[in-house]
């Protein structure tokens, strides 16, 4: 087995539960680490034994342009997509970040880890 990230995919997105956010919008940043076999992918230079990077940030940005109000239905949402297109996937781990949230007071960002398969036992 082996590791697949994708650190800091920065979004200006329109999710969260007040209405000023789905106006507004906001920041966010997403890191995401896979694991999965890509040992075909290292003997044969051969990107279709491996998640292919750019399918895999075209299905995040999709995903991230349907509005939600909570991070963590979005985070499960990107895990089940990722899950559909890379069934192979042994482990995800996605955190995801909004930065600046609403709260009222001075905060860097709030976020979301969602382990795969974890959380879903």
């Amino acid at each position: 087995m082996g590791k697949v990230s994708l650190e800091g995919i920065e979004f200006h997105a329109y999710h969260g539960a007040y209405p000023e956010e789905t106006v507004l919008g906001n920041r966010f940043t997403l890191d995401l680490e896979l694991e999965t076999n890509f040992r075909q992918a290292m003997l044969h230079d051969d990107l279709s034994a491996t998640v292919d990077y750019s399918k895999l940030y075209k299905l995040i940005k999709a995903r991230m342009d349907v509005r939600v109000k909570l991070l963590e239905h979005l985070g499960h949402m990107i895990v089940t997509d990722i899950l559909e297109v890379y069934p192979d996937t042994s482990q995800i781990r996605l955190t995801l970040k909004k930065h600046h949230p609403a709260l009222g007071g001075l905060v860097s960002f709030s976020s979301v880890q969602i382990q795969y398969p974890e959380d879903y036992a």
